[in-house]
Parts: structure tokens; C-alpha cells; sequence
């Protein structure tokens, strides 16, 4: 299976946009956490922790570290529905930028939310929680 490889070329899109996307404050208000956060911890801990993506067979999947910038978004900006995070996710491209997604690559779908979430413990999440004593609401920008 594998994880999906992560496109890290800017698109003809990319490239188009790049001058309103300097002067975009919710991208700003996004840098700003990736700035506060150590994501490379986390990213440990899920790699470790998270069964899915390590055979070479089956379709590839998201890196889980994605899907749990995905879950913090949905947290952070009150998205009631997977349905309506994954539409929100594919409308801004702050969400894009902050996940790391080209601006043509399609949001996760939303039943991969549910699925990542659930292969979880609890444990795991609040291990999460604390490497960065995570809150509540992105920073003001």
C-alpha cells in the first residue's frame, strides 16, 4: 500500500495565485501554527501507532499526519461533519497550504476522517495532545 506521494512542485495554479496568496491573512493565521507546532514529534508517534500505509499493497493512503492537521482543522474552525470538512478543505486554500496539498489535489474524502480517527485509542490522541499542549482555537493572527 504505501502513503500517497505528496506533490512538493508548485502547480501552474500554485503559481498563478502565488501573489494573493502573500497577502492572505488566514494563510498567515495557518503558518502560525505550523510555526508553534512540533509536527515532526507527532508525526513520530502516529507513524508508530497508526496501522495503515506500511504494506506495499492496496491502495496508497493519506500520511497520517495530514489526516490529523484534517481532525485539528475540523476542531479549530468548528466543522460540524466530516462531509463539510472535506468540502472546506477542498474550497480554502489556507486549509490546502496548511496540509501541504497542491492546490489540485482533492481534500481526503470524509469516510477517511471517521476511518483514521477510529484507529486511534484514546491514549494516543491525549499523547498527541500533550507533545504540544495543543489547544482549542488556532492563534489570533
Amino acid at each position: 500500500m504505501g502513503f500517497k506521494k505528496m506533490k512538493t512542485n508548485l502547480t501552474f495554479t500554485d503559481l498563478s495565485l502565488f501573489a494573493s496568496i502573500e497577502k492572505n491573512r488566514a494563510i498567515k493565521r495557518m503558518e502560525q501554527i505550523s510555526a508553534i507546532v512540533n509536527w515532526s514529534r507527532i508525526d513520530k508517534l502516529l507513524m508508530k501507532n497508526y496501522p495503515v500505509g506500511k504494506s506495499a499493497d492496496g491502495n496508497e493512503a493519506y500520511p497520517p499526519l495530514i489526516l490529523m492537521k484534517c481532525l485539528l482543522i475540523q476542531q479549530w474552525f468548528k466543522i460540524d461533519s466530516d462531509p463539510e470538512l472535506e468540502t472546506q478543505i477542498n474550497d480554502r486554500i489556507s486549509f490546502k497550504k496548511f496540509l501541504g496539498l497542491s492546490l489540485d489535489d482533492p481534500a481526503p474524502d470524509h469516510s477517511t476522517f471517521s476511518r483514521f480517527r477510529g484507529r486511534f485509542s484514546k491514549d494516543t490522541m491525549r499523547m498527541i495532545n500533550t507533545l504540544n499542549s495543543l489547544t482549542n482555537s488556532p492563534p489570533r493572527a
